[in-house]
């Protein structure tokens, strides 16, 4: 019931990701509303904070989940055109690769003046190196896109998902919805 089978996804994969995808509307709908906040704003403070802490706990679910899907491995594909596999294969690794690369950006963001990464009010990580200004711009504009891309994709994974579902009448949604674990 916890690991993946044959025919579905387990206990702990359907969870994984379904509190990634929720994890990750909230940290880019907070991450758009907080850019825009003047200073005086009571949120000014407190957003980001929450932003940061919310960041390194999917930072670490993207962890688990990469060897947790090593551990478990996936369930057998369904039957499906070969370039729809391909595709799907495609966007689930720049998915994940996005959910990695964020948190990376994102430290680098925080820490450039040189001070740790606070987590929850907890120094977490230390700052590496302190980066220019132009430079905070530039990984600044890469965490943007990147966080855009990955909404863009999960936009096209459920669209896809949608389409297996009422179109294609098969388990493809079902088998993310439901648990079928050994």
């Amino acid at each position: 019931m916890l690991a993946n089978s044959e025919s579905g996804y387990g206990l702990v994969s359907v969870l994984l990701h379904w509190l990634s995808a929720l994890l990750t509307i909230l940290l880019f709908g907070v991450g758009l509303y907080m850019v825009g906040l003047s200073y005086y704003d009571p949120l000014y403070h407190e957003l980001p904070e929450w932003h940061k802490s919310l960041g390194v706990v999917l930072a670490l679910l993207s962890l688990f989940r990469l060897v947790w899907r090593v551990l478990s491995g996936p369930p057998a594909p369904l039957a499906e055109k070969r370039w729809q596999g391909a595709a799907a294969r495609l966007v689930h690794a720049t998915m994940l690769a996005l959910l990695i690369l964020l948190p990376v950006t994102g430290y680098f963001i925080v820490t450039a003046e040189g001070k740790p990464l606070m987590v929850f009010e907890l120094s977490l990580l230390p700052a590496l190196l302190e980066l220019a200004p132009n430079q905070t711009d530039m990984v600044g504009r890469w965490h943007l896109w990147g966080a855009w891309g990955l909404i863009g994709l999960a936009v096209v994974h459920a669209a896809a998902a949608l389409k297996h579902h009422f179109v294609d009448r098969d388990r493809t949604l079902i088998r993310m919805l439901t648990i079928k674990g050994q």
